[in-house]
């Protein structure tokens, strides 16, 4: 039976007065899938992200998670989705466990499916050792680890990154990676990530779509991007396709 994608973008186009941040931006991300997108700083990749998630109206078009139209049908689509953006702080005075524990009750997951899942968690993300330290004595890659951790607490079918491993180190980036290529090829889910590490895209993304000023410019995989821009690397691709 053919599967059905769990992320649409139907023509999403936002305007902020006369600037048109993104134009007619349509694509679709199908289960188990991860989904690059790309484009230099400005080119409108955190608000198609935020229209995606509901976070932003679109000024035309429609987006879709697990079917619900964010539009019509908000809450049942926030319900399967996870989203992390860099601006999304932890509560200062919680722990890590009673964070994870406070969103898992805000999206009414069962008291004993949410035990279970903040247990799982916590041991998979390696924060054991310190989930009773306040979120604000944690280390940058301890914040990001609970962060993601906190997306997926209601266990989402789409979990939407946005540069999730900005500002982290070798070895927490390397984890953050690790984790994503579990979720979606292990479990299943659609994961779109935005960043600017090309090797990330290399090693992780099924496809990628790369916007400049708010337009698509090219969308497939690595291979079909690089052929299609007549180029050997990925990053000559992007360049060509950027400038």
């Amino acid at each position: 039976m053919q599967q059905e994608p769990m992320i649409q973008a139907k023509g999403l186009t936002k305007l902020f007065g006369d600037f048109r941040a993104v134009h007619d931006l349509s694509f679709e991300v199908m289960p188990g899938e991860i989904f690059g997108l790309l484009g230099p700083n400005g080119a409108g990749k955190t608000t198609t992200l935020r229209m995606l998630s509901g976070l932003l109206q679109p000024t035309k078009g429609e987006s879709f998670i697990a079917g619900h139209s964010m539009k019509n049908n908000q809450i049942a689509a926030r319900q399967e989705l996870g989203f992390l953006t860099g601006d999304m702080d932890l509560y200062r005075r919680l722990n890590p466990r009673e964070l994870l524990t406070y969103f898992g009750r805000l999206y009414e997951v069962p008291e004993k499916t949410l035990e279970e899942a903040v247990d799982r968690l916590i041991n998979e993300f390696g924060i054991t050792d310190f989930e009773n330290r306040f979120c604000e004595k944690l280390s940058t890659g301890q914040k990001q680890r609970v962060s993601i951790a906190r997306t997926l607490v209601h266990d989402p079918k789409v979990v939407i990154l946005d540069e999730p491993t900005t500002g982290l180190d070798i070895m927490a980036s390397e984890f953050i990676l690790q984790f994503i290529k579990k979720i979606a090829k292990e479990d299943g889910k659609c994961v779109i990530f935005s960043t600017h590490h090309l090797d990330e895209v290399e090693r992780l993304c099924d496809r990628i779509a790369i916007i400049h000023q708010g337009q698509l410019q090219q969308i497939g995989s690595i291979q079909e991007v690089q052929q299609s821009a007549r180029q050997e690397r990925l990053a000559d691709a992007f360049f060509s396709l950027v400038a």
